[in-house]
């Protein structure tokens, strides 16, 4: 097979083929609901004095159900985190990990710091807590509310995103509340690492718009309380949910100080959400600080360890190296695990893999690495890849064989990762 050539950071002021292209492909709803190299990765020495990985959860957020009382009907369900939850518990790892981070919600003005007034008031109040709040402001921005009758006889903000008039904006608030907790115990050294056991998930949302299960981005809040508060200077954002994070994507594309890398379903924007072509790679000051590995070819076959190993090696990680972040925020989505089904993911990624790629990104930032849960429906999937992360944030090794490790790429994610170098590498000028 071709040896890949490494990619490398593009400036704002630099030419090539990456140029021009600051405008997104249009969002859609379609299938979905939402090369190996030789490069040699530098185990990195921790130099964090703090001996505790974080955890974090909150039942608060199990009350986001539909009120159609279906759970069946809804993929993205309290059940995913509470059988996470349970399976730390029977395993061991709570007991290893520091537990004892309360989940908060997030505030109004730490949601804005992403999303839009309008928007936050709209998805991040309830009933009561209107009571404190402008009414005259809040009355016009809650006539602008529209909702669909699901078929389940519930109430969504679209076929999928389900809306639960009392509890939804507290769970959401308290999943953004909890991953900046999280996020801010790690980058002060009062924890090593850390996993946030959250829903509903974030990265689909846009500052002005739910979608895809999502309604306040909880890893770019992190992100931007982290800059505004203590001025982190440089932040890694890389997202392996099966879907792109468009939002994420949307919220970063101009900021140099955050690298986003995506590896996604792609199929030639025909899975879900449509976005995260390789030829996004930001805009303005961001342009080369956007990289999507948007895999292509559909499930024949589908991608698997041997893809996402190839992707680290050759794409991830060099770029993650060069870039050298202060902290590395994760989009932890398990959709592209084993046993998720084919509208949902439908890849083979192993919870074994998803533990070596926790265990390369703590190479980075001195080991200052925050996962958050995203999506990801099956729930001994899930529940098996969240096992693997935090047993690899505990420093516990479960290694990939020799065979995984020196097994070769489909040709479809050869393809792709090196239509993705295509568009991330710097031209030779003249």
């Amino acid at each position: 097979m071709e040896t890949l050539a490494v990619p490398i950071l593009r400036s704002s002021s630099s030419s090539g083929v990456g140029s021009g292209l600051g405008i997104h492909r249009p969002l859609s709803r379609t299938q979905s609901s939402p090369a190996s190299t030789s490069l040699a990765l530098p185990e990195k020495p921790l130099t964090c004095s703090c001996v505790y990985a974080g955890l974090v959860y909150d039942s608060q957020m199990l009350k986001h159900q539909c009120t159609c009382g279906d759970n069946s009907s809804h993929p993205e369900h309290a059940g995913r985190i509470q059988s996470i939850w349970s399976r730390l518990q029977e395993r061991g790892l709570r007991g290893q990990c520091e537990v004892c981070i309360r989940g908060r919600k997030a505030t109004l003005e730490e949601l804005q710091s992403v999303h839009t007034e309008r928007h936050v008031l709209l998805y991040g109040t309830n009933p009561l807590n209107r009571l404190k709040l402008d009414n005259r402001k809040l009355a016009g921005i809650l006539s602008q509310r529209t909702f669909l009758m699901l078929s389940c006889g519930g109430v969504g903000v679209d076929n999928d995103t389900i809306w639960n008039e009392s509890h939804t904006s507290t769970a959401s608030r308290m999943a953004a509340g909890s991953v900046i907790e999280l996020a801010f115990r790690v980058a002060k050294r009062e924890l090593k690492n850390g996993f946030a056991v959250v829903r509903p998930p974030g990265h689909h949302a846009d500052p002005s718009n739910p979608m895809g299960f999502c309604y306040f981005n909880s890893v770019a809040i992190a992100a931007k309380q982290l800059q505004q508060k203590l001025s982190v200077s440089k932040i890694l954002i890389v997202d392996w949910d099966v879907h792109h994070g468009n939002g994420t994507q949307e919220i970063f594309y101009s900021d140099p100080s955050v690298l986003y890398i995506s590896l996604h379903r792609y199929d030639d924007g025909n899975f879900f959400p449509g976005s995260g072509s390789p030829a996004e790679v930001g805009s303005e000051a961001g342009e080369g600080f956007n990289v999507n590995v948007a895999w292509t070819g559909g499930l024949d076959p589908p991608m698997g360890d041997a893809e996402y190993l190839a992707a680290f090696r050759s794409v991830v990680m060099p770029i993650a190296q060069e870039f050298s972040p202060d902290v590395v925020l994760v989009s932890a989505g398990f959709d592209a695990a084993d046993g998720n089904p084919a509208p949902l993911g439908g890849y083979k990624v192993s919870a074994k893999c998803f533990s070596f790629l926790t265990r390369q990104l703590m190479s980075l930032a001195g080991g200052r690495l925050v996962l958050a849960l995203e999506g990801g429906h099956d729930l001994t999937a899930i529940c098996d890849a969240s096992e693997a992360c935090v047993s690899a944030l505990l420093g516990i090794h479960d290694p990939l064989s020799e065979e995984v490790l020196l097994q070769k790429p489909n040709a479809n994610a050869v393809h792709s990762l090196q239509t993705v170098h295509c568009y991330n590498t710097i031209q030779t000028r003249i």
